[in-house]
């Protein structure tokens, strides 16, 4: 059964795919907390109240889109 095996021959794609989908939900998952975590603090802990959150959750999330979309050629 060992001597079966040989080391790449196997077709991974399917785990590629799975990695990538799963990078990707992390990726953007994180930016959605980061900007909730802004809206709830600037809400809730300080005196300016909800629209200064919304506004600072909305900046947030603004330069995270630019700055952890996929660029052009990052291709491994």
């Amino acid at each position: 059964m060992a001597s079966e095996y040989h080391r790449g021959e196997m077709d991974i794609s399917e785990q590629v795919a799975t990695y990538d989908v799963f990078m990707l939900m992390t990726k953007w998952g994180s930016l959605a907390v980061a900007a909730l975590l802004v809206l709830l603090t600037v809400w809730f802990c300080t005196p300016a109240g909800f629209i200064p959150g919304f506004i600072s959750a909305v900046v947030v999330t603004i330069v995270g889109v630019l700055v952890l979309r996929e660029k052009p050629g990052a291709g491994h």
